[in-house]
């Protein structure tokens, strides 16, 4: 006789969606390879995530870094509530516009100005436009592991298979998705992040032709690298010598190192930011900003056009406003600082005493579990190595033990997170590792 396996509400929610939603996902990277599906949610609150199962977890996706806050935090509610009480408008200018531009300016060294959108793929398309018009030039640098969105213009060699990106030091764009017209490669320069030679000698090449160059100051998408010293300064220097605009995208990276993000942290001003994630304190929103004079190209001031009727809607503007206020404190970063200081030590220690290898790359509130390495990657193709099996293989035994990651390359704890929920996550994580190392 044949045994069954019991079928869960998840998988039959998800069998229902796959006959209206394209893959059953509203987003296809929401698939989580340990579970060949979407971890379908019933709700969140603080670190907790519960599932349509009745099951409980510490989150360390939250949200993929918007939920920097926790899910739920009362102050982002508030400023929900107060929202909806005044009606949902769109499409019209609110006091608190300029109040969160601002705070935004009073926090981030390279934000003088300040526009905003909804989606980070929004704010570097509109980044690279604005770039453009001031420049009146039209290609653009961008690093391999790179990630910027999905649009035609940078949807080049985010994540590209090793074996079909070309020479290390002069890789071959790597078109991630299917649709996007072969002429317009021509705009684009895909570089080697942390090779300066390749960087100086292009940009000098080509210094007629470059609009913009655009990064990630911590490659938070592929290792939570970080730049070799010296490096993002020589950047700054090249392309201010050479009139091409340096735009930092900080999507990931903002607001994960301290309140002046990671150019703050790094000591490197760019040209324009784009800034999305963490910033609205959970809820839909983006910016890209910059300095008065850069951003002086975009309309009405300039000709890069650039509206939107849910641009800075008033529900996610009052709840970065929650969120701003609450980045302005020592104490917010003071706890996301000590969690980090017990966490990922504690990571370490947990891989170490199970007998899986895994090299934890740590920076901020955000961090990349790298299996099979032994050494802090300084490129996307040294963090390509890595072992995707084996990490599938934890992160499913992970769910097992109650704490949930996402199978992407990076995670992270929010502000909800206490000193308890690290210590829990430790015992269970390593209880996991323990387990798929004995397999």
């Amino acid at each position: 006789m044949a045994l069954t396996r019991a079928v869960s509400r998840a998988e039959r929610l998800y069998n229902q969606a796959e006959q209206v939603l394209p893959g059953g996902v509203t987003a296809a990277a929401r698939i989580n390879a340990a579970l060949g599906r979407p971890f379908v949610v019933a709700r969140g609150e603080g670190a907790r995530l519960y599932d349509v199962d009745g099951r409980e977890y510490i989150d360390f996706c939250t949200s993929f870094g918007a939920s920097l806050l926790g899910h739920g935090h009362p102050a982002v509610r508030a400023a929900i509530e107060e929202a909806l009480a005044r009606g949902i408008l769109c499409a019209h200018e609110l006091p608190e516009h300029a109040v969160a531009a601002r705070r935004i300016a009073e926090l981030v060294p390279s934000a003088e100005l300040v526009r905003f959108a909804t989606s980070g793929t929004e704010t570097t398309w509109h980044a690279i436009r604005t770039a453009r018009v001031y420049t009146g030039k039209h290609v653009v640098v961008k690093f391999e592991g790179h990630f910027h969105g999905y649009h035609d213009y940078l949807g080049y060699s985010a994540w590209p298979p090793l074996d079909r990106a070309g020479p290390a030091d002069a890789p071959e764009p790597y078109v991630e998705s299917a649709g996007i017209p072969p002429e317009l490669q021509q705009f684009v320069i895909v570089l080697p992040f942390n090779d300066l030679d390749a960087l100086e000698q292009t940009l000098r090449a080509r210094a007629d032709e470059i609009a913009a160059v655009i990064v990630e100051p911590i490659n938070y998408n592929s290792g939570a690298i970080l730049p070799r010293p010296g490096y993002l300064e020589a950047m700054r220097a090249l392309t201010r010598e050479l009139g091409i605009v340096l735009i930092f995208d900080e999507i990931l990276s903002g607001f994960r190192t301290g309140p002046d993000c990671a150019q703050g942290y790094l000591g490197v001003t760019p040209d324009l930011t784009t800034l999305g994630k963490a910033l609205g304190g959970g809820t839909a929103l983006s910016a890209f900003v910059g300095s008065r004079e850069v951003m002086g190209a975009v309309s009405p001031l300039g000709g890069a056009v650039h509206s939107g009727t849910f641009n800075a809607h008033p529900i996610a503007i009052l709840a970065a406003n929650a969120f701003l206020e609450l980045a302005r404190t020592p104490e917010f970063w003071a706890h996301l600082d000590g969690l980090g200081k017990r966490f990922y030590p504690g990571l370490g220690d947990a891989f170490e005493r199970a007998g899986l290898p895994v090299w934890v790359q740590a920076v901020g509130a955000r961090f990349c579990l790298l299996f099979g390495l032994d050494a802090e990657p300084t490129n996307y193709r040294e963090a390509a190595r890595y072992d995707r099996d084996l990490a599938t293989r934890f992160y499913g035994a992970a769910l097992e033990e109650g704490v949930y990651f996402h199978t992407m390359w990076h995670h992270g704890f929010s502000a909800a997170h206490t000193m308890a929920d690290v210590d829990r996550a430790l015992e269970g994580i390593e209880a996991a590792a323990r387990r798929v190392a004995a397999s």
